[in-house]
């Protein structure tokens, strides 16, 4: 079976390195193309990444801090060096930082946690404390609260509802929660939502530490002082400068108070390490924590509340910062209004050697070797623009503000964006829009993985294979939530968009922690930086194909067999919800009639829950017929343009084919959160990053809210249509075009 599996996969790649054809490209140029990308490729300098992770993640470079600054001058030099030219944008943030950070328990035992991770003397980095942001999660409110406290898990949703069901509950508690299975933001909002007045969260070494295996330094996993910072900003309403929702934070915006800022946390929330959780966790009673829900730490998991009462108090220094968003230009023509973007964040929650710095010297790697392509005559058909983000740590501040700023030229030009972020040793990680699913599939095929010498693409899909998948003709992108800087591009404006990233054999221990630098990523997460390279690789040739294609790469046969598994995946939830509470009518009725015999004893029958309706698919599914015919219709008309080229019907199509993804935005905006515009790609307001595809469909049933869910259906049907019609109006028919 694995031979098999390994032949379908080898020739399902071979035909474009034998001279097959490349989606966008006329069969004469493709040969061509090629043989510009292995120059590309031959230019990227492992040496170049490594000196450029040591510059940059020399010394802490937070939002705001001046070694931040330096480095986007540092960068700015040289892209100017190479022959881009650069401009520096400037929006001023709300970033607050922390003037005091006190944890103690106060009963039945006092502990002074010590909220601080201790320096490795063999790693001379970790010891710049007097130049680190301490562990603290950026955007919990000032609070001075002492409560008992109550083990929620991860809590997330589940996690309240198995609480309620044994009766505990968290109002006026301070609630502990692992790190994990969601957004550390989701654990706040949840914890308050349901009464908390303070939220602790830990790393458990069953999911990040010890368990996993050795601890920094001897190996890549957290250490018993290690700290996961990070923002708690509640990003599913909307991101970046919670201020200035949906305009850029310039000096001059008009802003909002903090009291009216939707995306703020009310209650304190501190991120601790295990060291420090022990105590807290060791001194509780109460009923014993489910099997699932027990870590590693050698001690038996109660729930509480109580009797471990804890002191929190927190208090944070809320100013303006100024953020700074660098571009680098590389003109094209014939079509020098018809931009690509690539893009990747500066900043760092300290260091940062591993987040951001292995996603940004792989992008400069490129940006490197492609000026240098242009020094020898080499003009891209469109214009490349590099980006670089200041403040991504925090809230994806500087590529929202970035965004919102210039929305109106970005509808306009804007063609697609690529997007990295940390990178590391394993497989290739890609989400993004399925109308560049076809494409991209064919750069993943081109590029090598360094240790196993067959293609990225490959070993993905050799590796869902043996996890019993069914092996992929094409590489399957993920679908795209939130959590780095694609976000204001694809959700808030419909650019199609990519994320790419390598991982999955490099630890992660270090993520957000004061360990993330040079020694520990030269160490453990890439060695060699074998895999910076394969990155660089990956987006350079996807921004080369963007490019330099003769026809945009767009392909919306990918995107309607997608959009139709995702409505398959609401209409089966919608029958699984359907027939919980049927399930849940049936025991409350029994439980009823069971108890009714003696009148003597209290019995308090639990609410129903609210019957669920049948909805209306049948929109949604005429749209999606239409919509796969009218792709099929258009792949066939591309794959004869290729053969047979049309100056004119080429311009036509390349002017306005990028405005596809346009097409699946609304402007209402998703219920209750209208910065998210786009119908098929959402951030869940309960999973944070975590992606809700159909989120307005997804959401409405999850959340109980029936009445809305057709509405959402003609939504959702109505953007598809509009898509068609769009699809239809690029190509002529056959006769007109002379097919």
């Amino acid at each position: 079976m694995l031979v098999l599996v390994g032949c379908m996969l080898g020739w399902a790649e071979a035909g474009l390195a034998q001279g097959g054809s490349m989606l966008g490209f006329f069969p004469g140029h493709v040969s061509s193309q090629l043989s510009l990308e292995k120059q590309f490729s031959d230019e990227l300098q492992t040496a170049d990444m490594d000196q450029w992770m040591k510059r940059l993640s020399a010394l802490p470079h937070p939002l705001g801090s001046p070694y931040d600054k330096q480095n986007i001058l540092f960068l700015d030099s040289l892209f100017r060096t190479w022959g881009y030219q650069t401009h520096i944008d400037t929006y001023y943030v709300l970033f607050p930082t922390p003037r005091l950070r006190r944890l103690e328990m106060v009963s039945p035992t006092r502990y002074q946690a010590v909220l601080m991770e201790k320096v490795i003397p063999s790693d001379p980095y970790t010891a710049q404390t007097a130049l680190q942001l301490p562990p603290y999660n950026a955007y919990s409110a000032d609070g001075n609260v002492t409560a008992e406290v109550v083990f929620v898990n991860y809590g997330i949703p589940d996690d309240y509802t198995q609480l309620e069901k044994m009766g505990i509950s968290v109002k006026g508690k301070i609630v502990l929660a692992k790190y994990g299975r969601s957004w550390r933001g989701i654990k706040p909002k949840l914890a308050y939502e349901h009464g908390a007045i303070g939220c602790l969260i830990y790393s458990d070494p069953r999911d990040d530490g010890y368990t996993a295996g050795d601890t920094y330094p001897q190996g890549p996993y957290k250490n018993p002082y290690a700290v996961q910072r990070g923002s708690v900003m509640d990003m599913p309403v909307y991101p970046g400068d919670p201020l200035t929702p949906g305009r850029g934070a310039t000096r001059e915006a008009q802003r909002l108070t903090r009291g009216e800022a939707k995306t703020l946390i009310p209650i304190p929330v501190l991120p601790i390490s295990y060291h420090d959780a022990q105590p807290l966790l060791a001194a509780l009673k109460g009923p014993v924590a489910p099997p699932s829900w027990r870590g590693a730490l050698p001690l038996t998991y109660h729930l509480g509340p109580g009797p471990t009462r804890v002191h929190l108090q927190l208090a944070f220094d809320w100013k303006l910062t100024p953020a700074y968003d660098l571009t680098a230009t590389l003109p094209g023509s014939p079509y020098p209004d018809q931009w690509v973007l690539r893009g990747n964040h500066a900043d760092a929650w300290v260091n940062g050697a591993a987040d951001p710095v292995s996603g940004l010297v792989a992008e400069m790697s490129e940006a490197k070797s492609l000026a240098g392509l242009y020094r020898k005559g080499w003009r891209p058909k469109r214009t490349i623009v590099y980006c670089v983000w200041d403040g991504e740590e925090p809230a994806l501040l500087g590529s929202t503000e970035w965004v919102e700023d210039h929305a109106a030229v970005l509808k306009q030009k804007a063609v697609a964006y690529i997007n990295s972020d940390m990178n590391g040793r394993g497989y290739l990680y890609a989400g993004g829009s399925h109308t560049l699913e076809k494409f991209f599939s064919q750069v993943a095929a081109e590029v090598k993985d360094p240790e196993k010498g067959i293609s990225v693409s490959r070993r993905q899909r050799e590796a869902d294979a043996l996890q019993g998948h069914r092996p992929m003709e094409d590489f399957r992108l993920d679908a795209l939530g939130s959590g780095s800087d694609y976000s204001p591009f694809l959700q808030h404006l419909g650019i199609a968009s990519l994320n790419l990233s390598f991982g999955g054999e490099d630890g992660g221990g270090e993520y957000h922690t004061m360990y993330d630098d040079y020694l520990f990523f030269t160490q453990f997460k890439d060695p060699g930086f074998a895999y910076e390279k394969a990155l660089a690789e990956v987006a350079g040739r996807s921004v080369m194909r963007l490019a330099d294609a003769d026809i945009l790469p767009f392909d919306f046969t990918h995107l309607s067999r997608t959009v139709r598994r995702y409505t398959d995946e609401v209409r089966q939830l919608a029958d699984d919800t359907r027939r919980l509470a049927r399930l849940e009518n049936h025991w409350i009725a029994d439980s009823v009639y069971h108890h009714t015999s003696d009148p003597k004893e209290v019995f308090v029958a639990p609410a129903a829950p609210k019957p669920v309706p049948y909805f209306d698919f049948s929109t949604l599914d005429n749209a999606l017929s239409a919509l796969s015919r009218s792709a099929s219709d258009y792949h066939h008309a591309i794959q004869a343009l290729e053969v047979a080229p049309d100056t004119n019907l080429v311009r036509r199509i390349n002017g306005a084919v990028y405005q596809s993804e346009r097409q699946l935005l609304t402007e209402k905006g998703l219920p209750g959160r209208p910065w998210y515009r786009h119908l098929i790609y959402a951030p869940g307001l309960y999973t944070g990053y975590g992606v809700k595809t159909l989120p307005g469909i997804r959401e409405a049933i999850e959340q109980g809210d029936y009445q809305n869910v057709n509405l959402q259906i003609s939504q959702v049907s109505q953007a598809l249509t509009n898509l068609s019609q769009f699809i239809d109006g690029l190509c002529p028919s056959k006769t007109q075009a002379g097919f």
